[in-house]
């Protein structure tokens, strides 16, 4: 039997323990558990809560001792940009926040006082998004200065969950690359671009690499989940491990990781700062050796699934997308990356008063309603197929879904109709299958990136949409 693997997967919304084997040459996954997260509004603002999440960690690792199937390795991904501060005692300093949280709002203007715009994107490649951390610190730096002045260390979310696990701290690099604090040239902290803003230097850990061995579980932990094993960095930004399982032979594929989010790109050798680039709003994410994720984030499932919320959840997203089809011709539209739509009270008031300030037609069913998002969806899609081309001077037959959206038919025959392209969906578990791909490359499972996206497309189906 093929030694097992464990990815710790945790979006903004829920979070999963995926164990992964060899199986006659096929990735086989086993999801052994799944709980719940979200933001919770505090007196403070939109916060996770750390102690529960480290917690349903803990539960889903003991699960696997339940089981009797011991990993040899284990690594967390989680999305982006969130943070925590560390003091000398290495607590946590003041609340941890979450990215829709609207503190940052006006710290652009701050950042920009002290480095411009157009030179912040050139340094680092990644576009502007108001929750991006470089923003966040600067709220931190105007509403709480004495925590700068206390923080020993900065560390990304997984980067935390490891520390927790083991008493090691590293800092990933992919999920560091989304802090707008990464040189794109030096692949390494941007230490001007930090002087500048004013932060503390020396809070910032050497960059690791995914693939890098943590440590193994503390006596502590040990004893609470039964067992210990090694910890090894996956690329702990959720959409570079996403991207990782992207199973494309090519070096020039065009990919959606779809889910909350979604993130629609290429991978590169080279970041693309250029002044166009910019101004369209593409960002150069770090991935996994080095590639560059050229991609635009793209509202996503995020609105489907707040609406989906706001309706009690009594219907399931393939109800939604059946629904949504039998609405396919109510006319309307939305720009899905509007700012309305990022944390609104009611996501479907929001769309329904973007509509009828634009002149258009109301969506009143959960039909009209879902048409108009996933419709909406599938146009910014098309759109952004033609700005990556024309920024990449490459062109791309195939457009490949992974990730959770990689379910939704309608929106995966939509997008195939809107960009002109064939769409291929799949996996769905790609952030987990990405996630384990890290581990199994540095075991020797797999002979690097190549071979281990070659097992990925034997190993799941793979839904095909032939172009409109």
């Amino acid at each position: 039997m093929s030694p097992y693997f464990l990815a710790v997967d945790i979006g903004a919304s829920s979070g999963r323990h995926m164990l992964g084997h060899l199986e006659k040459g096929r990735l086989v996954l086993e999801e052994i558990y799944r709980f719940e997260n979200g933001m919770k509004q505090t007196k403070e603002g939109l916060c996770w809560d750390i102690p529960a999440l480290f917690q349903e960690i803990k539960t889903g690792i003991r699960r696997c001792g339940e089981l009797g199937k011991i990993p040899v390795s284990m690594g967390i991904d989680t999305w982006a940009v969130d943070y925590v501060l560390l003091d000398e005692q290495d607590q946590i300093l003041g609340d941890t926040f979450g990215y829709r949280d609207s503190r940052t709002a006006g710290m652009d203007e701050e950042v920009y006082r002290l480095i411009p715009e157009k030179e912040l994107y050139q340094r680092t490649g990644i576009q502007k998004q108001i929750f991006n951390t470089v923003f966040q610190l600067t709220a931190v730096k105007k509403a709480h200065p004495e925590y700068l002045e206390q923080a020993r260390t900065f560390l990304m979310m997984p980067d935390y969950f490891h520390f927790l696990l083991t008493g090691e701290k590293r800092s990933e690099y992919t999920n560091a690359t989304s802090t707008q604090l990464v040189n794109a040239e030096t692949k390494d902290w941007d230490d001007e671009v930090i002087s500048r803003l004013g932060y503390p230097r020396e809070m910032f850990l050497p960059l690791s690499q995914p693939g890098t061995q943590v440590g193994v579980f503390t006596k502590e932990i040990e004893k609470e989940v039964g067992f210990s094993c090694q910890v090894v960095l996956p690329a702990t930004h959720d959409t570079a491990s996403a991207v990782m399982a992207v199973p494309c032979q090519e070096d020039n594929c065009l990919y959606i990781s779809s889910g909350t989010w979604s993130l629609m790109g290429t991978e590169n050798k080279k970041a693309i700062c250029t002044e166009e680039s910019r101004q369209k709003n593409f960002t150069n994410e770090g991935g996994y050796d080095f590639r560059y994720r050229y991609l635009k984030n793209i509202m996503g499932l995020w609105m489907i699934q707040s609406v989906r919320h706001e309706e009690k959840d009594q219907y399931s997203f393939a109800q939604l997308c059946e629904m949504a089809d039998e609405c396919s011709d109510f006319p309307s539209r939305v720009f899905v990356n509007a700012q309305e739509f990022l944390a609104p009270e009611s996501m479907t008031e929001a769309v329904r008063q973007y509509c009828e300030k634009s002149g258009q037609r109301v969506p009143e069913t959960t039909g009209e309603l879902a048409a108009v998002i996933y419709q909406s969806l599938a146009k910014c899609y098309g759109e952004t197929v033609q700005e990556i081309e024309q920024l990449t001077g490459e062109h791309y037959d195939t457009i490949h879904i992974v990730g959770g959206g990689a379910n939704a038919d309608y929106l995966n025959r939509l997008t195939a109709s809107q960009s002109g392209r064939q769409v291929l969906a799949g996996p769905s578990e790609a952030t987990a299958i990405g996630n384990l791909m890290a581990q199994m490359i540095g075991k020797g499972e797999f002979a690097g990136l190549m071979q281990a996206r070659a097992c990925v497309a034997e190993s799941f189906p793979i839904r095909e949409y032939q172009k409109g």
